[in-house]
């Protein structure tokens, strides 16, 4: 049993950072079925409001918990993520789940084997609570999910079940894919920490490809470190995976953990800063004008504005490919906006293709140079707060230059605005340094006084709400 009662938690369970919930069941204060149980309840209260999951199977998890318990009691070697429920967009493999990509066309699929980075998970022991909601083939078409903050709000997308799923307090953390802005977008409306690492830093063996350009998973999480934490559990090579890096990614809990000198820290507005509504460009000023000589505000050169065509061009031309069997035996159940973007992809010229890689390779180099002399870049991460759920799943121009050059980017939920609708504030790091984005990421969320936006009126996502 645990040797807490659980009415005597110094925090309700499912409001404990993952940290905690890991290092207390390795010691056996916890037990996993305990924690399980606990976002079970959550889930059962909070779902039919905020619908955050694709497929749940509340049995099956609790008997991978009651394994894990076994396996502590035993002796057994334990892992760094032991017992910690995790929830996993429903365009990453899971052997013993389905995994239908959001859409009626690929309705039972059950793949043979986890995807690589969910096999990495379970062997550090966490547990697959169940698969979150995501857009249609993960392109823009939305799915049922709403915002935990205000149902009557978008949660983003792509990664819309992850993102609801954290800030609604129904998982620790989830895992998140991004091909233009479908994690930082998500986890900003949401009020979440989303962090997409470097290309290549996550290996994307077993999930759903648009672009091998531009595919890169991530993390939703409620703070920094437990970002951290999980990632450290999924890097490293894979052998199948050419494109795979061995950056600067051990130790990225002790980085977003510890104390340290300050960052040096740069404010940019960027080629898209008009795009963004009038208040949250003056929240983002006013925050940057307290931060005062912590951070040094730099020009970008024009030249980035590029990167909207470019990431445009390369995107459409992978979902086209990738979705060309899908399409040809099933484009009559495809939304309106997919078949325009296949349909946009197909008109790509292999000349147009190969210029706009010519682009991104050209702003990759224009960005090392520009961020040499910092930890990281400070932006914001969407237009605004969640638009309204009818007018679609947001705008993702805020993180089209990240996604383009694979540069690192997380959200940290900062800033409020409308109605105490979260905003976030994107940090980018060099490419590569994922370490030293970690450390400034961690770092600003301390000095700050992260004004967490995690729903203090549970009666938002109440049912029936």
């Amino acid at each position: 049993m645990s040797r807490w009662p659980v009415t005597a938690l110094p925090a309700p369970l499912v409001d404990l950072p993952a940290r905690e919930l890991c290092r207390a069941m390795r010691v056996g204060e916890l037990r996993a079925t305990t924690v399980v149980e606990a976002f079970l309840r959550r889930i059962e209260e909070c779902e039919p409001a905020v619908k955050a999951w694709a497929w749940l199977d509340p049995e099956q998890a609790l008997r991978a918990a009651e394994l894990a318990d076994a396996a502590l009691a035993a002796g057994s070697p334990i892992g760094a993520l032991h017992g910690l429920p995790i929830g996993v967009k429903d365009i990453i493999d899971t052997f013993d789940m389905p995994t239908e990509f959001g859409t009626p066309i690929h309705k039972g699929r059950r793949p043979e084997k986890d995807a690589v980075l969910v096999a990495r998970l379970r062997e550090a022991g966490a547990i697959v609570l169940g698969k979150t909601v995501t857009a249609e083939l993960a392109v823009y078409s939305p799915g049922p999910t709403r915002n935990p903050h205000d149902p009557a709000r978008t949660p983003g997308g792509s990664s819309s079940g992850s993102a609801a799923a954290v800030a609604a307090g129904m998982a620790p953390v989830a895992l998140g894919t991004q091909t233009n802005g479908s994690i930082i977008r998500p986890a900003s409306f949401c009020g979440v920490v989303g962090y997409k690492p470097s290309f290549g830093l996550l290996p994307r063996q077993g999930i759903l490809q648009q672009s091998n350009l531009l595919d890169q998973p991530g993390i939703m999480a409620r703070d920094v470190g437990d970002a951290a934490l999980v990632a450290e559990a999924m890097t490293g090579r894979y052998a199948d995976a050419p494109l795979t890096i061995d950056p600067s990614s051990r130790g990225l809990t002790e980085a977003a953990l510890a104390a340290g000198p300050p960052p040096k820290l740069a404010f940019v507005r960027g080629p898209f800063w008009n795009r963004a509504d009038l208040e949250a460009r003056k929240a983002m000023e006013s925050f940057v004008g307290e931060l005062g000589d912590l951070i040094e505000t730099i020009d970008m050169p024009e030249e980035f504005a590029a990167a909207e065509e470019a990431l445009s061009r390369i995107m459409c031309h992978g979902v086209a490919r990738a979705y060309r069997d899908d399409f040809l035996r099933a484009g009559g159940e495809m939304s309106d906006v997919l078949v325009r973007i296949i349909k946009q992809g197909q008109a790509v010229s292999e000349a147009e293709f190969i210029e706009a890689c010519e682009s991104r390779d050209r702003l990759k180099s224009e960005f090392d140079w520009m961020a040499a002399r910092y930890e990281a870049i400070v932006t914001l991460s969407a237009v605004g707060v969640a638009p309204l759920f009818a007018e679609g799943a947001g705008n993702p121009i805020f993180s089209t230059i990240w996604t383009l050059i694979g540069a690192p980017a997380i959200t940290l939920p900062l800033l409020r605005g409308d109605r105490g609708m979260p905003i976030g504030v994107q940090l980018v790091g060099r490419i590569g340094d994922d370490f030293g984005l970690i450390r400034a990421a961690g770092w600003l969320e301390r000095i700050h006084g992260q004004r967490s936006t995690f729903l203090e009126d549970r009666e938002a996502v109440a049912p029936n709400a």
